[in-house]
């Protein structure tokens, strides 16, 4: 039998997602607490998301939700880590207020974004290993959020992932027009 690459992309590009998930959940977390959440858009779901990404730039007037979007309808997957909110109790003073309980329900609890982040690097550093080409995406995660693609998540970031001749991610054109 001959499997041709071209042929296998789609669906090793979802295997791997399923490693580079790994690497995000065993990403170590703030007091050993894990209110992570972990999830792989594909297919439809992808050009779903790339629509919505749209909508939120003329919502919020941020232009390059525009450029974004594209490179979502590019990529072969995106993976999307978010966090519900729970005050850690460390009264670290990250989020701007002194204690835990003075940080209001709306803000986020500034350990909890930590490990958003812990876990991004953890996935970046797995699809790395594995030459999968990445972007991480502010944009797509708030689109995610706002879809609501990560339940009672608060922050979401989305990491795009592509298999291709050449990264998508990078050289890419701004879609504001030029004056």
């Amino acid at each position: 039998m001959i499997y041709n690459e071209r042929d296998t992309r789609k669906e090793a590009v979802c295997e791997a997602a399923k490693q580079i998930m790994m690497a995000a959940r065993t990403a170590p977390k703030g007091k050993g607490i894990d209110i992570i959440e972990i999830a792989t858009v594909t297919g439809d779901d992808l050009l779903a998301l790339a629509h919505r990404m749209r909508e939120e730039s003329e919502k919020r007037d941020m232009k390059f939700f525009l450029r974004d979007a594209g490179n979502i309808e590019q990529s072969d997957a995106v993976i999307l880590i978010g966090t519900r909110r729970q005050v850690q109790g460390l009264n670290c003073a990250y989020c701007g207020y002194k204690t835990c309980t003075e940080n209001p329900q709306e803000n986020p609890c500034a350990i909890n974004s930590i490990d958003v982040g812990i876990a991004i690097g953890s996935a970046c550093s797995k699809a790395a290993d594995m030459r999968i080409d990445t972007r991480v995406m502010f944009s797509a995660g708030a689109a995610a959020q706002e879809m609501n693609l990560l339940p009672g998540c608060r922050q979401v970031i989305a990491l795009a992932l592509s298999v291709s001749s050449k990264s998508p991610y990078f050289d890419r054109k701004s879609q504001t027009p030029k004056a």
